[in-house]
C-alpha cells in the first residue's frame, strides 16, 4: 500500500484505506456514480466509482476500511482516484494507526508523565478526584489517551487531548513555581481536567465529530458536570474546593465570547487560561507550518484564527 501523500498522477492505487465519505450522485447525462473520500494518516483523496453496479464493487459504508484498486489522475489541479474494485476489509487486515492522524509523541510516555503530576498533588481531595477519573477508570483512561483535543484547529488527532493536557500542565507547573500566589495543587488539577469534557463532546475516532451532548452543552459545561458528579462520589469533598475547581474549568477560555460561561476570578483560573491559549496557538502554528510545505516559501498567507498574515521566521 502507498500512503496518499505518495500517490502521483498516472499511478495505480492499491491497498486498504479508510472511507471518510460516500455519496451517490448523477452525471449531467443522468448516469449514476458515487463520490468517495479515502483517508490514511497522511491525508485524504477524492475518489469516484463510475460503475457502482459493476462486478467487483462490493458493499461498504462510511468509516469502513476498504481494500481498493484504482487509477490516479488529475482533475482541476487535484489528484483523483477512479475506483475499479473495492471490498470491505476485515478486522485484522489493517492497523487503524495507519489511517488516523496521531500524535508525534508516544502516547504511553505522555500518560506516564501526566501520572507524575497527579501523584505530586498533595491535597487529598483533589488527588482522589484525579485518581478516580484518570487512573482507576480503565474506560476513561483509554478514552482520554485516544481522544483529540478538537475536531479541527489544533490537536485534532489521536492522542491530541493527552498531548494538549500535558503541555498545559507543564505551562502551569512553570507559572506556579514562578508566582507564589498560585496554588499548585488547584492549578495543576485544573490543567489536567480543563478539557476532560472533550471525551464526551467529541465521538471516538475515526468519526471525531460532535456528539449530541457536545452540540447542546459543549466541553466546558460537560467537564464541570463531570467534576461535580465525581466529587459527589467522594464523601466529604469540600463544596468550596469543588466550586474553585469548577470555576477554573468554566473560565479557562478567558472571555465570554470565546465560550467561557465565566471570566476568570481566581489567579489559578487566569493562569490556566493563559496556558491553554498559549499551547493552542503554538500547536496551531506548528500544524500550519507543517501543512504549508517547503514550496510555499516563508510567507504562508492570511490566517483567520490569528487574524494575521503569517510568515515563517526562516534562517537568522
Amino acid at each position: 500500500m502507498k500512503y496518499i501523500n505518495e500517490l502521483r498522477e498516472g499511478s495505480r492505487m492499491s491497498g486498504i484505506y479508510l472511507c471518510r465519505h460516500r455519496q451517490a450522485a448523477v452525471t449531467k447525462n443522468g448516469k449514476p456514480y458515487e463520490n468517495v473520500i479515502l483517508q490514511d494518516r497522511t491525508g485524504t483523496i477524492d475518489a469516484k466509482i463510475w460503475e457502482p453496479n459493476s462486478q467487483g464493487i462490493d458493499e461498504f459504508d462510511v468509516f469502513d476500511y476498504v481494500d481498493i484498486v484504482g487509477d490516479v489522475s488529475s482533475y482541476n489541479g487535484a489528484l483523483q482516484v477512479s475506483i475499479k474494485r473495492v471490498r470491505k476489509a476485515q478486522e485484522g487486515e489493517y492497523n487503524p494507526a495507519d489511517y488516523l492522524p496521531t500524535s508525534r509523541y508516544d502516547i504511553e510516555q505522555m500518560y506516564q508523565e501526566l501520572l507524575k503530576y497527579i501523584n505530586a498533588v498533595k491535597n487529598p481531595w483533589l488527588r482522589k478526584l484525579l485518581e478516580n477519573l484518570l487512573v482507576k477508570d480503565p474506560q476513561m483512561v483509554k478514552r482520554f489517551k485516544m481522544s483529540s483535543a478538537a475536531k479541527s484547529v489544533h490537536h485534532g488527532f489521536v492522542g491530541g487531548l493527552l498531548e494538549h493536557t500535558l503541555s498545559v500542565a507543564r505551562f502551569c507547573n512553570y507559572m506556579a513555581k514562578a508566582y507564589p500566589i498560585l496554588n499548585w495543587d488547584l492549578l495543576i488539577t485544573g490543567a489536567i481536567l480543563h478539557d476532560i469534557g472533550k471525551t464526551r463532546e467529541l465521538s471516538e475516532f475515526p468519526q471525531n465529530d460532535y456528539t449530541d451532548d457536545g452540540q447542546l452543552l459543549g466541553h466546558i459545561m460537560i467537564g464541570a458536570e463531570m467534576i461535580h458528579d465525581e466529587a459527589r462520589k467522594i464523601e466529604g469533598f469540600p463544596a468550596d474546593l469543588e466550586n474553585k475547581l469548577k470555576h477554573c474549568i468554566l473560565a479557562h477560555h478567558g472571555e465570554l465570547e470565546y465560550g467561557s460561561p465565566k471570566k476568570p476570578a481566581l489567579a489559578e483560573a487566569m493562569a490556566l487560561n493563559l496556558a491553554d491559549n498559549a499551547d493552542a496557538k503554538m500547536e496551531t502554528l506548528t500544524e500550519l507550518f507543517a501543512s504549508s510545505g517547503e514550496a510555499s516559501g516563508d510567507w504562508i498567507g492570511y490566517n483567520r484564527f490569528f487574524e494575521s498574515n503569517i510568515r515563517k521566521t526562516g534562517e537568522i
